[in-house]
C-alpha cells in the first residue's frame, strides 16, 4: 500500500499525443489556449475561491456571488477582455449568478426581437452594465405552454403606452433568474392586447427598479422565491417572483423587430419574417448542449479519479488491494459517460455550426431548414441534460460513500446542473415536440418530400424498413457503417410503427395524448442517431495527433454500443439487430473496456480544457477534505495520527510526487501554495 501513486503510473500509459486531444477537446488550439489563460488567471485570484460555499447561509453565499460578480466586471474592464475572454472568465468562476440571464438571454433576446434602433438603445447600456436584464417568461401558472401567459400589455392610445398587468394569482412571473434582487430591467412576455383584441404573447422591456436608489418602481412587487434544492448550488441565483400593477411603460419599450403598433394602435407586421426569432432560441440551445459535455466531464473527471485512487479487495495476505477501476461493474457504468462526454461535446461542436447557418439562411429567407433546426435544438437540448443529469448522480455513486459529501464536487455539481433539464423547455415536453415534427416529416414521406437535415435517413425509408443488420461476429460492430445503419433503421421503424398506431385513430390529438410514451421513445431514438452520426462524422475529418483517431474511434464505439446495450429491446423489438446480433454487441462492448483500460486513465486528464478547472469546481482546501476522507485507505503513510481521538490530524507533508498526486487526487499546480506544507480541512461536527 505504502508509496503507491495510481495516477502517476496512469499517466504514463499515454499512447497517443496528449496535446492534440486536447486540442480536440477544445474545439481549436486558440480557444485551448484562451481557456487555458482565463482558467489562471481565476485560479490566482483569491476572491474566487469555493472552499467554503456549501456551507454558507443563502445571505452570506449571495452577498459572495455579488462580490464575485463585482470582482468579474472589474477584470474584464481592468484587462480589456474580448467578449471570447469575457465570458471564459465567468464560466470558470462557476458560480450561478444575475449575470447567466443578463449575458445568456436578455442581451441575446434584445438582439433578436429589437428594431435597430431599439438595439442601438438599449445594447449599450446593458454591454456597459448600466442596466441588469433578465427573461421574465415563465409564470406560476404557466411554463412551458407559452401560449398560455396571462400577463397582459394593452395598449392606451391616449398615452401612447402600453399597460403591464398581472391579472391573476397565476399570471405572477415565477423563477427568473437575476429578478429576486438585482435586475433593473427585464424583457417581460405579455398578451399584446390593442382594442380589446389579443394579439398573442410578445416581448416588452419593462423597468423594475430605480437607477438611483434600487427599490421597485410604483406597481412592481418583486422578491427572491427562496432556497432551491442542495447546498450552495444554485442558490447562489436569485430567482424571482414578480408582480404588475398597471404599470405603464413607452410604446417603443415593445420589442417591434417583427410585429409593431402604431399610435393609433394598429397591429402591423413589420418586413421581418417571424421564423427569424427562432435563431435566439437555437442559439441558447446549442449552448446548453455545449454545458452538458462541461458538467458531465467534471463528474467523470472525479470518479475517474477517485476509481483510480481506491482500491478495494483483491489480497488475501497483507498486500495491495485491487483498483477500484479494474472491476468490470466499474468500467461498464464509468466508461459510458466517458465516451458521453466527448459524444456531446462534438455534437455541440455541430450545433454551433448550425446555429450560423440557420441564420444566414434566416438573413437570406430561407425558411426551409428551420422546423428540422427547431426539432433537432429541441431534441438535443433534452436528451444531452437528461443524460448528463444521470450521469452525474452515478458518478455519485461511483464514488461510494465519499461521493456523498459535499467536498467531492459531485452534490453540488449534480443540485446546480439538474435545472437544465426544465429551463428552457420541459425535457418531456421538448421530446414531444420532437416528436410531432417525426410523425409530420413520415406523413409526408409519400407525396415524395424528401426529408432534409438530421431526416434525411428517412428518405431511405424502404431500405431502412426492409434491412437486415449484417453481422456475423461481434468485431463487425467496430464498423461504422454498421452501427450507423442499425441506429437508422431503429429511429425509422419506431417513428413509422408510432405514425400506424396514430392512423389508428379518429382524433389525432387524443391519438397523441394516448400514445405520447411511444412518441417519447421514438424521438430518443431520433436524437440519439444524430449524436452518433456526429461523432462518426467528426472521425471523418482529418484529426492530426499520433493515435488521437484511434482513441476517439474507441471512444465512439463505447457510446453507440452502450447505447444499444442500454435500449437493447428497441432494437430487438423492431428487428433492427437480432438477438444474436444483441449478445455480439455487448461481447464487443467489454472487449473494448479490456482494451481501453490502460489508455482511457488518461483520456479523462483531457476531459477539462486544461488542468485548473476540477479545481475550480471546488477549492483546493475543500477537495483536501475529499481526500481527507479516502486518506485513511490511501494515503495513510503519509498521516500521523492522534492518539486521543482520530478527527485530529497533523499535517501531511507533500514530500513526494507521489504523496501529493495521490493526496489531492487532482491535476494542481505546486506553485498554487505558499509552503511546502498542506493543512487539510478538519470535518466539523455542527
Amino acid at each position: 500500500m505504502e508509496g503507491v501513486d495510481h495516477l502517476a503510473h496512469e499517466r504514463s500509459k499515454a499512447q497517443f499525443d496528449v496535446d492534440h486531444m486536447k486540442v480536440v477537446w477544445a474545439g481549436s488550439r486558440h480557444t485551448l489556449e484562451v481557456s487555458d489563460r482565463i482558467a489562471r488567471l481565476v485560479a490566482s485570484d483569491p476572491v474566487f475561491k469555493k472552499d467554503d460555499r456549501t456551507r454558507l447561509s443563502r445571505k452570506d453565499l449571495f452577498k459572495d456571488t455579488l462580490r464575485k460578480a463585482a470582482h468579474v466586471w472589474k477584470r474584464i474592464t481592468e484587462l480589456k477582455l474580448t467578449e471570447e475572454e469575457a465570458s471564459k472568465l465567468r464560466f470558470y468562476v462557476d458560480q450561478p449568478a444575475y449575470m447567466d440571464l443578463h449575458w445568456g438571454m436578455f442581451i441575446p433576446f434584445i438582439k433578436g426581437s429589437g428594431t435597430e434602433e431599439q438595439q442601438k438603445k438599449w445594447l449599450p447600456l446593458a454591454y456597459k452594465m448600466q442596466i441588469i436584464g433578465c427573461y421574465a417568461q415563465t409564470e406560476l401558472g404557466h411554463g412551458s405552454n407559452v401560449q398560455g401567459l396571462e400577463t397582459t400589455a394593452t395598449f392606451d392610445p391616449k398615452t401612447d403606452e402600453f399597460v403591464i398587468h398581472s391579472p391573476t394569482l397565476t399570471s405572477s412571473k415565477w423563477w427568473p433568474g437575476g429578478l429576486g434582487k438585482v435586475s433593473t430591467h427585464a424583457v417581460v412576455f405579455a398578451r399584446l392586447i390593442t382594442d380589446g383584441q389579443d394579439h398573442g404573447v410578445n416581448g416588452f422591456i419593462v423597468q423594475l427598479r430605480s437607477l438611483d436608489d434600487h427599490l421597485p418602481l410604483p406597481g412592481v412587487t418583486v422578491g427572491d422565491i427562496g432556497m432551491k434544492f442542495g447546498s450552495g448550488a444554485y442558490n447562489s441565483m436569485d430567482n424571482g417572483v414578480l408582480r404588475f400593477d398597471h404599470v405603464r411603460i413607452p410604446r417603443d419599450h415593445m420589442l417591434m423587430r417583427v410585429s409593431q403598433v402604431t399610435q393609433k394602435g394598429k397591429v402591423v407586421q413589420s418586413n421581418v419574417p417571424r421564423q427569424l426569432l427562432y435563431g435566439t432560441m437555437v442559439f441558447v440551445r446549442q449552448t446548453i448542449v455545449v454545458d452538458a459535455s462541461s458538467a458531465l466531464s467534471r463528474a467523470v473527471c472525479i470518479a475517474t479519479r477517485y476509481s483510480a485512487v481506491r482500491r478495494q479487495f483483491g489480497s488475501n495476505d497483507g498486500g495491495v488491494e485491487t483498483q477500484v477501476i479494474d472491476y468490470k461493474t466499474q468500467q461498464s457504468r464509468l466508461f459510458p459517460l466517458l465516451a458521453s462526454a466527448y459524444a456531446f461535446r462534438f455534437v455541440g461542436e455541430w450545433l454551433k455550426w448550425l446555429y450560423t447557418d440557420v441564420t444566414q439562411k434566416l438573413q437570406a429567407n430561407d425558411f426551409s431548414t428551420l422546423p428540422e433546426a427547431h426539432a433537432c435544438t429541441a431534441g438535443l437540448k433534452s436528451l444531452t441534460t437528461s443524460a448528463t443529469a444521470d450521469a452525474i448522480e452515478e458518478c455519485r455513486k461511483l464514488c461510494g460513500g465519499h461521493g456523498y459529501l459535499s467536498s467531492s464536487g459531485l452534490p453540488e455539481l449534480f443540485a446546480v446542473y439538474i435545472p437544465a433539464c426544465t429551463y428552457e423547455g420541459d425535457n418531456i415536453v421538448l421530446l414531444l415536440q420532437v416528436a410531432r415534427f417525426l410523425m409530420k416529416t413520415v406523413s409526408q414521406l409519400p407525396s415524395g418530400k424528401k426529408p432534409i437535415g438530421t431526416t434525411s435517413y428517412m428518405g431511405r425509408a424502404e431500405h431502412l424498413l426492409q434491412s437486415r443488420c449484417n453481422v456475423q461476429k461481434a468485431e463487425d460492430w467496430l464498423k461504422p457503417n454498421v452501427i450507423l445503419e442499425a441506429f437508422e433503421a431503429r429511429a425509422m421503424r419506431m417513428s413509422v410503427a408510432c405514425a400506424k398506431d396514430l392512423s389508428k385513430f379518429t382524433n389525432p390529438e387524443e391519438g397523441f395524448a394516448e400514445l405520447s410514451p411511444n412518441l417519447v421513445d421514438a424521438a430518443v431514438a431520433h436524437c440519439q442517431l444524430i449524436v452518433v452520426s456526429k461523432f462518426i462524422e467528426k472521425l471523418q475529418q482529418d484529426i492530426p495527433g499520433k493515435g488521437v483517431k484511434e482513441q476517439l474511434q474507441i471512444l465512439c464505439n463505447v457510446y453507440a454500443l452502450f447505447l444499444v446495450h442500454k435500449h437493447l429491446g428497441d432494437f430487438l423489438s423492431t428487428g433492427s439487430i437480432t438477438a444474436k446480433q444483441g449478445s455480439f454487441a455487448n461481447d464487443q462492448l467489454r472487449s473494448l473496456y479490456s482494451q481501453w483500460l490502460k489508455k482511457a486513465m488518461v483520456l479523462w486528464f483531457m476531459l477539462q480544457e486544461n488542468r485548473f478547472t476540477i479545481n475550480l469546481r471546488k477549492s483546493v482546501q475543500a477537495y483536501a477534505l475529499f481526500a481527507w476522507t479516502i486518506g485513511i485507505l490511501v494515503i495513510r503513510h503519509d498521516m500521523q495520527y492522534e492518539r486521543d481521538s482520530w478527527l485530529r490530524l497533523r499535517r501531511p507533508t507533500l514530500s513526494s510526487a507521489n504523496s501529493l498526486a495521490v493526496w489531492l487526487t487532482l491535476d494542481i499546480d505546486i506553485r498554487m501554495y505558499q509552503s511546502s506544507k498542506f493543512q487539510p480541512i478538519r470535518p466539523t461536527l455542527s
